[in-house]
């Protein structure tokens, strides 16, 4: 599994011009599902967004989690992050799950999230056409693989 951390300053999501997800200071989180991938890379990484220390403290250090400011969250599926752009121009998604085997897996991780945060997770709608509005906060973006863990 592959995941994309923004911190925000506010996020939301849009589907069929409605808002399906909104929240103010928190993370936006992408997530790319391969077919490789299982419930341990995602409890793996439930953990390292839960714990990741990128909010500032008083001392504009980076040294609080998204837990420790009480932040939101919202997860939207991203396919494209596993893209194959080696040969020519046209990425390939051959590596990406097929809906059947990416939505449980993607609940699994969202469920995990919500009892690790003890909070409701926001969410786009699997397979839709999103549009995600963001305010990227630092500019703050983490890549995070769950087969690199280095």
């Amino acid at each position: 599994m592959k995941v994309v951390l923004q911190r925000v300053s506010s996020a939301s999501v849009t589907v069929d011009s409605k808002v399906v997800a909104n929240i103010d200071k928190g993370l936006l989180v992408l997530v790319g599902i391969e077919d490789a991938d299982n419930q341990e890379d995602s409890d793996w990484l439930v953990g390292k967004i839960a714990k990741i220390r990128i909010f500032e403290d008083e001392n504009q250090v980076m040294n609080l989690s998204v837990q420790d400011i009480q932040g939101d969250i919202i997860v939207v599926s991203q396919f494209t992050l596993h893209a194959a752009t080696k040969k020519g121009n046209r990425p390939s998604y051959i590596k990406a799950a097929r809906p059947e085997v990416a939505i449980p897996l993607y609940e699994y991780f969202i469920q995990k999230l919500e009892s690790e945060l003890g909070k409701k997770i926001q969410t786009g709608i699997f397979g839709a056409d999103m549009k995600v509005s963001l305010l990227n906060d630092g500019p703050v973006t983490i890549i995070i693989d769950s087969k690199n863990r280095e």
